[in-house]
Formats: C-alpha cells, sequence, structure tokens
C-alpha cells in the first residue's frame, strides 16, 4: 500500500511539473508575440539631411565594405579637379549590411535603374528575397573630416522592385540615410599624373544605413 502511495504520488509531482512547463512555454510564447515592436532611432542629423514629415524609419543596416575609387581625367577649371586633371572618382560602393545580431541583410553596390533607362544609382538588395531599391541623392554632410558624408537618399519615385518571387522587404522603402560613417575616403596618392589613369583603389569603410517607410503603413520586415 505503501509502494502504491508513493508511486502514486510521484506520478502527481510529474504531472505537475509537465503542467508548469506547458504554462511557462505558452507564456514564454505569448510574449514574443505580443511583444511591442522595435522602434528604430536614427541620430540626429544636420538639417539639411532630415528626412520629410510623414516618413519613419523601419529598418537599419550596419554596413561594412568599401568605397571602389579608379583615376579619371577631370576638367581643371571645375571644382574638385586638381591641377594634375586627374582625380580618384567613385566607381561603385560594396558593402554588405548585417543586423544587430551580425545576420546578413542586405548588400550594397550601383547598378543601371530600369525604372530611369538604367541610370547608374546606388542599389540596395535584400539577400533573401532579393527585392532591390535605387536612390538618387538628396542631401550630403560632412561631419568627420576622415570619414565619408552622412547622406539622405531618395528612393520613392526612384525605383523599387520586388524578388522574382514576390518579396517585398525593401519595397516599401522611402528614403535611406547614411549615417554614422567611419574611412571610406579615396586615397590622397595614387592618382596625381595621367600614368595613373585607370589605378584602382578600394578604401574600407563602416556606416549605418537607415531604411524609412511611409509613417502607419505596413510594417516593416529585417530579417
Amino acid at each position: 500500500m505503501n509502494m502504491y502511495r508513493t508511486k502514486q504520488q510521484i506520478a502527481m509531482q510529474l504531472c505537475s511539473i509537465v503542467l508548469l512547463t506547458i504554462c511557462v512555454a505558452a507564456s514564454a510564447r505569448a510574449q514574443v508575440s505580443y511583444a511591442a515592436p522595435t522602434v528604430i532611432t536614427p541620430p540626429p542629423v544636420p538639417p539639411e539631411l532630415k528626412v520629410e514629415d510623414g516618413n519613419e524609419a523601419f529598418f537599419v543596416g550596419h554596413a561594412i565594405g568599401t568605397q571602389n575609387y579608379v583615376c579619371v581625367p577631370c576638367d581643371i577649371t571645375k571644382d574638385g579637379c586638381p591641377p594634375s586633371g586627374v582625380v580618384f572618382g567613385l566607381f561603385t560602393p560594396q558593402a554588405t549590411l548585417f543586423n544587430d545580431q551580425f545576420e546578413q541583410q542586405t548588400t550594397h553596390f550601383f547598378s543601371p535603374n530600369p525604372f530611369e533607362g538604367g541610370t547608374i544609382r546606388a542599389t540596395w538588395e535584400h539577400s533573401r528575397d532579393t527585392s532591390t531599391v535605387w536612390a538618387k541623392l538628396v542631401a550630403g554632410a560632412t561631419i568627420r573630416e576622415d570619414s565619408i558624408d552622412w547622406l539622405t537618399l531618395k528612393v520613392k519615385d526612384v525605383g523599387a522592385q520586388a524578388g522574382p518571387t514576390g518579396g517585398d522587404k525593401l519595397t516599401k522603402t522611402t528614403f535611406i540615410q547614411r549615417l554614422n560613417t567611419f574611412g571610406g575616403l579615396a586615397p590622397k596618392t595614387g592618382c596625381s599624373t595621367t600614368a595613373d589613369i585607370g589605378t584602382k583603389a578600394f578604401s574600407p569603410y563602416t556606416a549605418d544605413y537607415f531604411f524609412f517607410k511611409k509613417a502607419g503603413g505596413k510594417e516593416g520586415e529585417s530579417n
């Protein structure tokens, strides 16, 4: 009888443990399901870089890559062209954007925009669904003398395209800001005479890219 009672007590304890485990798991799932969405807040920017009212950040990517330059001829009568008549010109960025867990999210480069007859634009492509956006420069500001400018770029009315299977992670984008830049400037040497024309240089840089959408629109996905 005592053995039976002991077995019954053990069974009841096990049932209690199982029920408690199920309740804890259910509670955790509920917390995940109903957790408030992450609020993305870009850092303060100069007035000329502010995004139009009615837009909000929905995605941020931390970029690691290079700004790629090539030595080209320039017009010495124009600003930015030195007396040598040659200068390093940017021909493309080449960067990968990661989330806070260092998971790849997006790639960044230059490419022809099919919505503008092939005009070369700054381009971002989502690494999973291949949705793509093209953007043109709105404004830039030098924040650090040793680093590339902070930028605001416009996507709306420029170009956005879903992936081949309908992926649309980026297609809601209206503006993009390149902020918190470090590095990426063209080298000061290697492009000083016409003999250097065609010389390429790859300058490492990091930056944060903030993607904006129309406020109140469909909540953006970042992975």
